[in-house]
């Protein structure tokens, strides 16, 4: 395996980023996982973006998102597979033990691995915990995912392999790594990102040709759509057969199944939309 670090190719067993990373040592960081198909990155302007936005709402120096680019295509074209998970984290960089960040500048590392498509429907679980909707972190991709290993530990645990959150008003939010979306009378809805949420690149996409409608959301939606999906870089749309004890017999439904196709459809016309 080959990765990007610091502005090089290098061999994945000889590749050593500092144990006092800030990445490391306090969760200092930002992350994109971007699709790849046959060494081609999916949506990466978007996932770019995004990186960049995480990066000055944590602070961080902004990325030089031209080398992002480059290593992306370069480790990407040196790991070639019919579906991986490109992976770029970008950190606080080597630091002092503690929450002061240090001067050495940001680490970059860009990773891909073999990744597996997934079924075309899952069952899911909802979690006593909350996201924090005004919180300093609330929209931000970074790399303080410790809650999400905990809910999607309980997730397994259940046999599913997804939990979703409320946030503090008892509002419908997100996934550990997804973003959700509901069916209710034939209509297609999905949280605002006033709910915390993050801004999915997939949920943009699906809203976009799919024209759904940003709706805040009680939790108990779950206990009456028609329909859920998730959405995310690897799973694309994924029907929802399960939550909690309530079954969705016949999933994917209609309108799910719509969005499944039209996703597929457009994504593959359009590499980087």
């Amino acid at each position: 395996m080959r990765i990007w670090l610091d502005g090089a190719l290098r061999d994945a067993d000889s590749a050593r980023v500092s144990v006092f990373d800030h990445g490391l040592t306090v969760g200092d960081g930002v992350f994109e996982t971007i699709r790849t198909t046959d060494g081609t990155p999916f949506a990466l302007t978007r996932h770019l973006d995004r990186l960049a936005a995480s990066a000055r709402g944590l602070g961080l120096p902004e990325p030089d998102l031209d080398e992002v680019r480059r290593a992306c295509v370069a480790v990407a074209e040196a790991n070639p597979a019919p579906l991986g998970r490109l992976r770029v984290t970008y950190t606080g960089g080597t630091s002092p033990l503690g929450s002061d960040r240090g001067t050495e500048g940001p680490t970059l590392v860009v990773a891909l691995t073999e990744a597996a498509r997934r079924p075309d429907t899952t069952a899911v679980i909802t979690v006593p915990w909350t996201r924090n909707e005004r919180g300093a972190l609330a929209g931000l991709k970074t790399t303080s995912y410790a809650e999400n290993v905990v809910a999607l530990a309980r997730a397994r645990q259940q046999a599913a392999t997804e939990a979703l959150f409320g946030n503090t008003l008892g509002r419908l939010c997100e996934g550990t790594g997804t973003n959700v979306f509901v069916v209710l009378d034939g209509e297609l809805h999905t949280p605002p990102l006033s709910s915390g949420c993050l801004a999915g690149i997939t949920r943009a996409l699906v809203a976009e040709w799919c024209g759904a409608r940003e709706t805040d959301l009680p939790m108990d939606v779950l206990d009456r759509a028609d329909e859920v999906f998730l959405t995310s870089t690897l799973r694309d749309v994924q029907a929802v057969h399960r939550i909690d004890g309530r079954e969705l017999p016949g999933a994917p439904g209609p309108v799910t199944a719509k969005a499944m196709r039209v996703f597929d459809e457009r994504s593959a016309a359009d590499h980087d939309a």
